[in-house]
């Protein structure tokens, strides 16, 4: 009896265990691992929520705080960890290329931690701070609780700034900080924030029209709190933040220039070249492309001048385009029009190039005034998913005897169509990808396309003349001489007068 029970109760575990549920499947594992990172990514970047449609987290500001920054980056490491156990070979072809983008964006996140890019958390051209100074365009605004959510992060804005100058000062303490050339000026990105008259900020714009699904009996109070927020939270941190900046980090920056100059410098600038190309390529190879393409870029530059019967050397006749009166407008509106007469006119000829047109639309703005000093010539700026917002082609009016006619078309095919207003809201558009593939950019892939976008007016008919020729040249030669000034100054110990002669000359 003992024997048939035995027999029984193995019979019945075997049975139990043929019986249970299978785990789940390689592609299962790695789409939890999608959503999974996604969610933690949502909670953690509050801001970023916003932008992408996801409206759980709409009166939060990110933690920047450096024990934040290691959890992070533990996370990252695990989930690494989770890839590996993963067997790609099982995968079909899609997830494959989704596992294969998704890990390479995962190990850039820990390698950047390791090369404690964190510590320098801000550019040349601005920072957490005119980030946070588009708050009011990025968010939505609509309802009071909507309201109540932005002038909650209002209050939070001291806690979020002083968190970004602790980290500024641990890379002083560490060796991570910027060149001291390259700041010069910088106060322009933070100085127009501090203003005498609240109602003067841009923080205030939201309070003053109110959209009609706002209760009037809500108004007043959002005011006052509004008022207050940006009297005695906002204004007194950016005041904070440019005192920090003149008297404590720009006289503790470096005088050297290249990114070698830092700790692990090297290692950190071929890394880089590494995740900006996605190649495995070193900077001394893209200084080679750099230079080869600049003597190729030339040659058809000349064949232009060539053309137009220009009498001088190719020196005179960059001066000539700098120069000539023909080639500059008066007014900024004068220069918005042209560069919405163009958008409009590389609209008509979309439909006979692409067979799928975004459902989102576009408009043509000026660069902000508090951020257009220290910008470039024009920018694309996507409309945050799920708001009643275009996409938009920013335009730099600011200092218009910078701002040529002839360059203007390259500009906006870049920019604005086909550039990076199809590439990136048909990317958001497509939901049959993982959010992470929707919601960010590859710079090979996303400048590789404007560059393409660029060629394609010629098969456009958007150049009008031989100058406009020149235009796209330009920028095609303006790349080609950033690959050899960047790698020359981070890598090769090329010396800043080196690097401005090298683009005076060519560009």
């Amino acid at each position: 009896m003992r024997k048939l029970a035995l027999i029984g109760l193995l019979g019945a575990v075997v049975l139990a265990m043929t019986c249970q549920e299978p785990g789940p499947t390689p592609a299962e594992q790695l789409q939890a691992i999608f959503d999974e990172t996604w969610d933690f990514q949502m909670r953690e970047f509050p801001t970023y929520a916003t932008a992408v449609g996801i409206h759980d987290y709409n009166d939060k500001l990110p933690s920047m705080k450096l024990e934040d920054i290691e959890r992070r980056a533990q996370y990252w490491q695990e989930i690494l960890q989770r890839l590996d156990a993963i067997d790609r070979e099982t995968l079909g072809t899609d997830a494959q290329i989704n596992y294969d983008m998704f890990r390479r964006r995962v190990e850039d996140r820990v390698q950047e931690f390791e090369f404690k890019d964190h510590l320098i958390p801000i550019t040349a051209e601005g920072g957490f701070h005119t980030g946070f100074a588009r708050l009011a365009e990025r968010v939505p605004l609509a309802t009071t609780q909507d309201y109540d959510n932005y002038i909650a992060r209002l209050e939070a804005f001291d806690q979020y700034a002083d968190e970004y100058m602790t980290l500024l000062r641990e890379g002083v303490a560490n060796g991570y900080v910027l060149p001291r050339v390259t700041l010069e000026g910088y106060d322009s990105t933070i100085r127009p924030h501090i203003v005498d008259d609240v109602t003067q900020s841009v923080f205030w714009k939201p309070f003053e029209n109110f959209p009609v699904t706002v209760p009037k009996a809500d108004r007043e109070a959002l005011r006052e709190a509004g008022l207050a927020a940006v009297r005695d939270t906002v204004i007194p941190a950016y005041r904070t933040f440019l005192e920090f900046m003149l008297d404590e980090y720009i006289p503790a920056c470096r005088s050297t220039l290249g990114a070698s100059e830092l700790p692990n410098g090297r290692e950190y600038y071929a890394y880089l070249v590494r995740h900006h190309t996605t190649l495995d390529i070193t900077p001394e190879e893209v200084h080679e492309i750099g230079l080869a393409e600049v003597a190729r870029i030339r040659g058809e530059m000349m064949e232009i001048i060539e053309q137009l019967g220009f009498e001088g050397d190719f020196a005179e006749f960059l001066e000539f385009l700098r120069t000539d009166s023909q080639f500059f407008v008066e007014t900024p509106e004068e220069l918005l029009k042209e560069a919405s007469y163009i958008a409009k006119k590389m609209d008509g000829q979309l439909p006979a190039l692409f067979k799928t047109l975004p459902r989102t639309p576009y408009g043509v703005e000026p660069v902000p005034e508090h951020i257009a000093p220290k910008y470039t010539a024009g920018r694309y700026v996507g409309a945050p998913l799920g708001s009643t917002k275009p996409g938009y082609y920013w335009v730099n009016t600011y200092a218009l005897e910078s701002r040529p006619l002839w360059a203007l078309p390259a500009l906006t095919l870049h920019e604005a169509v086909p550039g990076h207003h199809l590439q990136n809201a048909l990317r958001q558009e497509l939901e049959d990808l993982p959010n992470f593939r929707r919601f960010s950019g590859i710079n090979a892939y996303g400048e590789g396309w404007g560059l393409y976008s660029e060629w394609l007016g010629i098969e456009a008919g958007i150049y009008e003349d031989l100058y406009q020729h020149f235009g796209r040249l330009t920028y095609e030669m303006w790349r080609a001489c950033r690959l050899v000034v960047d790698t020359g100054l981070h890598a090769m110990g090329w010396s800043r007068e080196q690097a401005m002669d090298f683009m005076a000359e060519n560009t």
